[in-house]
């Protein structure tokens, strides 16, 4: 049987297209946009650009916390943008890599003949993640239920505690790694622990992550974001999460937020968002059928697995044999993106890619295969500044790596993130 490698190299995949939203700062009332809102809103443009939306073969999204209404939101998202009864839609969940995954299942698909033309991205309306209530609660209202006779269901009255209606933040749950019992921030801190990364390294590296956005926008380089349009007629055309006045003495004024005497703030973290992002996929037969312009081919994906209390360095556990098997090293790598889940996050893959004991002893490498130099790295900035919207980061960073690659001519990108659990993924993306 031939592997996914091996159908990739024989049947090209490749990425025609793409648009996002901008990512919108979390709101506490629960957002304008439901997941399957913004999808649309990112898609709705896209899905007729070039094709009529029913030609289509499938439609892939990511999407780690749909809401009770959503459920298989692909499907609801394909029928929306007017894909039609006979288009198959599916989603897939890998927390912070969902949008990447999306699009390596949709590739699979084409490489192997599946498909011919793939629809792929990935949404999060994280605002309107749900609040939860407590086992406690719901055993009682079980029994409170069961009561049939008045005694009954009075001294199940007197059973009721207070403490039972204090809800449970399902945002708070699902940042949190249950084998492990850590929060991803706690994670983070333990890698600032092991490379030796300071509060003040941590909060320059997030100034850089917000001025290099800005510069990007002067410069025009997020042309892919597409405009929302709220039920009030308020229109959302930029990322929200992006401050010019951010600076090292500011960050330095905010509290831990993890642990008590930590250094993982919510200014050095990425911020929780709203957003969604999507590409079109395509076969070599797809692209000449169509007449369709291409972006970039996908070379290669890679997923790797480590131990969860460590989870950030999953992009170099992901990078390094994705490198070895296509014979490059990072000098080869015109635009590298490592997903901003921590500013400590993505200084410690830094310092562990050149750290003889781990790329020998862990990555099984003999050299450090180059070096991941802060001018090179996230050009644009990340998602510290941009935001981080779980299930549509991993889409945003193909689609991105995609736009600057053919804006500055240039033929090779990386796009990775670390996942919580303790796994990485990378994708290879190269200029026709």
């Amino acid at each position: 049987m031939k592997n996914r490698l091996q159908a990739l190299t024989e049947k090209m995949v490749y990425v025609v297209d793409g648009a996002r939203t901008p990512f919108l700062k979390m709101r506490a009332e629960g957002g304008p946009f439901s997941a399957s809102d913004l999808a649309v809103g990112a898609a709705r443009n896209l899905a007729r650009k070039y094709v009529a939306p029913e030609e289509f073969d499938q439609v892939v999204v990511g999407c780690v916390g749909p809401s009770e209404e959503e459920a298989n939101i692909a499907r609801i998202i394909s029928l929306r943008l007017g894909c039609g009864n006979n288009v198959p839609a599916w989603t897939v969940q890998r927390n912070c890599a969902s949008g990447l995954q999306s699009i390596d299942s949709a590739a699979q698909s084409i490489a192997m003949g599946q498909c011919q033309l793939v629809l792929a991205g990935g949404t999060e309306a994280m605002s309107r993640s749900p609040l939860l209530l407590s086992r406690n609660m719901v055993r009682w209202l079980a029994h409170f239920r069961q009561a049939k006779q008045l005694p009954q269901k009075f001294k199940s009255l007197l059973a009721f505690r207070p403490q039972y209606i204090v809800p449970i933040i399902s945002l708070l749950k699902g940042l949190t790694d249950p084998v492990v019992n850590l929060t991803m921030g706690q994670t983070a801190e333990e890698l600032a622990f092991r490379f030796h990364v300071t509060r003040e390294e941590m909060d320059e590296f997030s100034v850089h992550s917000h001025q290099r956005v800005i510069a990007g926008q002067a410069a025009g380089d997020f042309e892919e974001i597409v405009p929302l349009y709220g039920n009030d007629g308020t229109v959302y055309e930029q990322d929200e999460g992006v401050r010019a006045d951010s600076s090292v003495e500011k960050l330095s004024k905010l509290k831990s937020a993890f642990e008590k005497f930590g250094n993982i703030t919510a200014g050095n973290s990425s911020q929780i968002s709203d957003g969604a992002a999507f590409v079109i996929l395509a076969s070599e037969d797809a692209v000449k059928q169509y007449d369709l312009p291409v972006l970039a081919r996908i070379v290669d994906v890679q997923w790797a697995a480590l131990d969860p209390t460590i989870m950030g360095l999953g992009p170099i556990h992901a990078m390094a044999p994705l490198l070895v098997r296509q014979q490059l090293t990072l000098d080869d790598i015109d635009h590298l993106e490592i997903n901003e889940a921590f500013a400590a996050q993505v200084i410690a893959c830094q310092r562990a890619w050149v750290d003889k004991k781990y790329y020998k002893d862990v990555l099984g490498l003999t050299s450090a295969l180059g070096e991941i130099a802060d001018d090179r790295l996230n050009p644009q900035g990340g998602a510290i500044a941009l935001g981080h919207p779980v299930g549509a980061s991993g889409a945003r960073l193909v689609l991105h790596c995609g736009k600057m690659m053919e804006k500055n001519r240039t033929k090779r990108a990386i796009a990775s993130l670390c996942i919580g659990g303790g796994q990485g993924g990378a994708i290879l993306l190269e200029r026709v």
